[in-house]
Formats: C-alpha cells, structure tokens, sequence
C-alpha cells in the first residue's frame, strides 16, 4: 500500500507529498504510475465500501475508492483528514496529527475491500505482518490521504 497526498511507500510505509497531483515528491516513489487516474473520482463511497469491509462506526477509515484496475490487483483509495476526528484532540494538542497506526489501518482497509471484490463476497481479512513500515511526514486535519495498494500476494 501506498498513498499519494501523505504516501504510503513499499507494501507499508507512509510517506508524504505537498500535493495531491499524482507526481511523487521528491527522493519517493509511488507502488504505480497515477498519470490518467482521476484523484478526484468516487468509484465507491463509504456506504458501497461497507457492502464489503466489516469497518464501522469512527474505525470505518476510509471515505471513497478512487480507482481499481480491471483485473481488481491495484487500487487508490482516500479519505479526508477532518478537524473533529476522534483523535484530533489529544494526538497532539495544539499540533494534531494522524497517528501512523490509523495511516496503516486506512491502507488495511483499502486492501480488505479490494481483496473481498476480487473474491466476490465480504470477506473478513486481517493484516499479519507489516514489514519496512517508515512515516516520511505528517498528516493533518484538512489534508486528503489516498493510499495505493497492489498486490504483493493474493490467495
């Protein structure tokens, strides 16, 4: 998984950009070229989405998916960083910030959704092991976070 506004790099790590633009900042890059990819697009929002994750409620991460490849092995997803989030108010006073475990959770969960459309049923899946995992920048309220993912394996 990766995300483009505030990246993800390798199969876990995030990492940052100024931009939404589909260009990688500097010194990165992205798991896949997202020239043509409308980053504005909903392919599914959070209503379609739950027809496939078991998420809900404030662990329900993301918003919309973006994009998916024909064959459902890549995919973008994104979620907007809001000011009333539930950790907003103590990660950190006065300077909050998205705590890394939910950037990892947010690409979890685009991963679930696109494994369960691939199999053609809502499917429990869980994370078993997270490798290489690097937080290159900081994600704040008002900031859009996509997260890409492609397959690593798919069984």
């Amino acid at each position: 998984m990766q995300t483009a506004r505030n990246e993800s790099g390798g199969a876990t790590a995030p990492a940052a950009s100024g931009e939404a633009s589909g260009t990688p900042p500097a010194g990165s890059k992205f798991l896949f070229d997202l020239a043509g990819i409308d980053l504005n697009a909903t392919l599914a929002d959070r209503t379609a989405i739950e027809a496939w994750n078991p998420h809900r409620g404030q662990m329900a991460l993301l918003d919309r998916i973006v994009w998916t490849s024909p064959d459902m092995s890549r995919s973008v997803g994104a979620t907007a960083i809001r000011d009333d989030a539930f950790w907003v108010p103590g990660h950190f006073p006065g300077k909050p910030m998205f705590p890394g475990v939910l950037m990892v959770e947010t690409a979890a969960q685009l991963a679930c959704y696109v494994y369960a459309k691939r199999k053609g049923e809502p499917t429990l899946a869980a994370f078993l092991r997270l490798e290489n995992c690097a937080f290159r920048n900081m994600v704040q309220p008002r900031d859009m976070f996509y997260v890409l993912c492609q397959d690593v394996k798919y069984q």
